[in-house]
């Protein structure tokens, strides 16, 4: 099934049942195919791949994965695909993004399917996930190249932290959400906007009437934004991410001031879920 439009997304998505539904946004093409077979062997259940003009994905798409078709490249190709989304599932339907070069890891991603993690999540009252992107880079990066390498990816093993998230309004720090911080957002911050080097993400959440995802890859509603349901630790998820290596790479305003990503702090990215637990990335909560 493809789609001409959000608007045609949001009119005809219901199309595509309650299973767990993942929508990729192409920034450009890199790793498109890799971004798609990785999530398909997750388990989700449809995958809509959101393609502004200029970039080209495979003609032939696997089964269970839609296309839609922008006419323009959006301000915030997020919040305007997303939120096409989210008002056309069911309500309570597991629901997630990803940029390409993008792969999203849950706990024991190697054995469980991302529908037995979401279904226990269900179980634990919770709806949404908390994500946190991990940077992953090139070994070398060589003059015109863009930091991507799946073969060899690198990834940082220390420098993560998080600071008190603030309501804006009341001065009052917000119950049980952080704004979290490292990788290369953080290496690099001089060449990465204030309001960009964030990485934690609300990626995975059960749709419902209303709910919005906001420019800054929060939700609307407040209480999908924490870490942990006040009783105990929660579920958490992993997108390993290339996007910030990439973009590093070759916007001119950093691309001739950065040499390579690598340093004291780097470890190969080993594209497993129990090493992102291991490293404290991501955590099962009270599921084993």
């Amino acid at each position: 099934m493809d789609f001409t439009s959000p608007e045609d997304l949001t009119a005809r998505a219901g199309r595509l049942g309650a299973a767990p539904t993942l929508m990729i946004l192409c920034e450009d093409d890199c790793e498109v195919e890799g971004t798609l077979r990785h999530h398909i062997d997750a388990g989700f259940g449809s995958i809509v791949l959101a393609v502004p003009p200029g970039v080209i994905v495979p003609g032939t798409l696997p089964e269970g994965v839609h296309r839609l078709t922008l006419d323009k490249r959006p301000e915030d190709m997020a919040t305007t695909c997303v939120n096409a989304l989210i008002a056309a599932r069911p309500a309570g339907a597991w629901t997630g993004y990803a940029y390409n070069a993008e792969y999203l890891f849950h706990p024991f991603a190697e054995t469980r399917r991302i529908g037995e993690a979401l279904s226990f999540c269900t179980e634990e009252r919770r709806d949404a996930i908390l994500t946190f992107v991990v940077d992953l880079y090139s070994e070398e990066l060589l003059a015109g190249t863009n930091g991507v390498d799946p073969d060899r990816a690198w990834m940082d093993e220390a420098g993560y932290f998080a600071l008190a998230r603030w309501d804006e309004t009341e001065g009052e720090a917000l119950d049980r959400q952080l704004d979290f911080f490292g990788g290369l957002r953080w290496r690099f911050e001089e060449h990465i906007p204030w309001t960009r080097r964030r990485i934690d993400r609300v990626a995975l959440f059960r749709a419902k009437p209303g709910l919005r995802l906001l420019p800054d890859h929060r939700l609307s509603e407040e209480e999908m934004n924490t870490y942990a349901c006040p009783w105990h630790h929660s579920l958490t998820a992993c997108l390993a991410s290339f996007r910030a290596a990439k973009a590093l790479a070759t916007n001119p305003g950093s691309r001739a001031a950065i040499k390579g990503f690598k340093w004291d702090g780097s470890i190969p990215f080993e594209w497993r879920s129990q090493q992102l637990m291991d490293l404290g990335l991501m955590e099962p909560g009270q599921w084993f």
